[in-house]
């Protein structure tokens, strides 16, 4: 009855493929959790490329993909999702933000149109189920496993999510823009007493002026609202794509020296909650 949570992308905005990006590496926002016998995947960037290829050798029939929301960031790696493409599979797709535009299922499927992409939605041949909710919804995915749910400050909209499981909590809070020195009560609801918060760490406070209105928060806001809340850990995420391997080795030592709690999303790190 494990409570997992691994990282196949922790990068922002684009997927950066080169050799000064390789420590913590240069796929997009995908976040695989396991909570006993159930699995949820946060975000379809390009990391769920890898991560479907893992499910194929693993032999796994069935998962949840929860879409914190649909900038091109976070779902272009859906394409390349090769389980989806496997009779006999089933994915359940979430998002809490597009009622209004027509729903998850319309997004995902223009983005596969011509003359965008050559193989459309309807080619994947696994059991697909699309489901829209609105942010601020809590339900339970299976018995023991609750989703709570919370609008999050972004262009366009984009849910934060908690998962509840054996008395054990984990929050995926990305992509969100604070407003300085106004604590995002929202936020703090939501992480409350969490054991780990991925929390979109995109600038830096020094950065932040100049980027007011693209979306994002910094990873000193992060290890506040942290404090705040009382959560046990925070997991530095959604790294810019500036932010090459010597950079982010720096502001690891920093964030480490500011918070003991604070640690550096890497691509294929492991944190197990259970």
């Amino acid at each position: 009855m494990a409570f997992k949570v691994k990282f196949w992308g922790v990068r922002g905005s684009i997927a950066c493929p080169s050799p000064r990006h390789i420590g913590f590496g240069g796929n997009t926002s995908c976040i695989e959790v396991s909570t006993g016998g159930e699995r949820i995947i946060f975000d379809a960037g390009t990391g769920i490329r890898n991560l479907g290829a893992w499910l194929l050798r693993k032999d796994v029939h069935r998962a949840n993909i929860m879409l914190s929301h649909t900038h091109w960031d976070h779902i272009n790696g859906f394409p390349f999702f090769t389980p989806a493409f496997v009779p006999g599979k089933s994915f359940n797709i979430m998002a809490g933000h597009i009622q209004e535009e027509g729903g998850v299922r319309k997004v995902l499927g223009g983005q596969m149109a011509q003359p965008f992409f050559p193989v459309p939605l309807e080619a994947m041949q696994s059991n697909l189920s699309f489901e829209d909710f609105s942010a601020g919804d809590s339900f339970s995915l299976t018995p023991g496993v609750v989703i709570r749910t919370k609008p999050l400050n972004h262009p366009n909209g984009a849910t934060g999510y908690r998962v509840e499981f054996k008395g054990k909590a984990m929050c995926y809070v990305t992509d969100l823009e604070h407003i300085p020195g106004r604590p995002d009560e929202t936020v703090l609801e939501l992480i409350e007493g969490a054991d780990l918060v991925i929390y979109d760490s995109t600038y830096t406070e020094e950065e932040f002026p100049s980027k007011v209105g693209w979306g994002h928060s910094t990873w000193e806001e992060g290890v506040r609202l942290c404090k705040m809340a009382n959560a046990k850990m925070l997991a530095i995420f959604h790294h810019d794509p500036t932010h090459e391997d010597k950079f982010m080795e720096e502001l690891e030592m920093q964030a480490r020296d500011t918070w003991s709690g604070a640690v550096v999303a890497r691509e294929n790190m492991r944190i197990n909650l259970l």
